[in-house]
């Protein structure tokens, strides 16, 4: 019973990091967004240099959550004996 609830407890923790992660990820690209958006408002001739910086951090933050994302899955398919 004991290793039941343990097992239980360590799925629901990889569900809830990946839901956290997700979170993250959403808010940290909506806040590059919208920085950038104000600072193309500011200052239009920069509008190019901001876009590639926004891209390129925003790929960044993309694959640091996938990453995170794979390894609560990883977590939950051993947890669950399927790997």
């Amino acid at each position: 019973m004991s290793i039941l609830l343990s097992a239980g407890f360590a799925l629901m923790g990889a569900g809830i990091g990946a839901g956290i992660v997700a979170i993250g990820a959403g808010l940290g690209i909506g806040r590059i967004g919208g920085q950038a958006m104000e600072a193309i408002a500011r200052q239009p001739e920069a509008a190019g240099k901001i876009q590639g910086a926004m891209l390129i951090i925003a790929a960044l933050i993309e694959v640091v959550s996938l990453f995170a994302a794979v390894i609560c899955l990883l977590i939950a398919l051993n947890i669950a004996g399927i790997s």
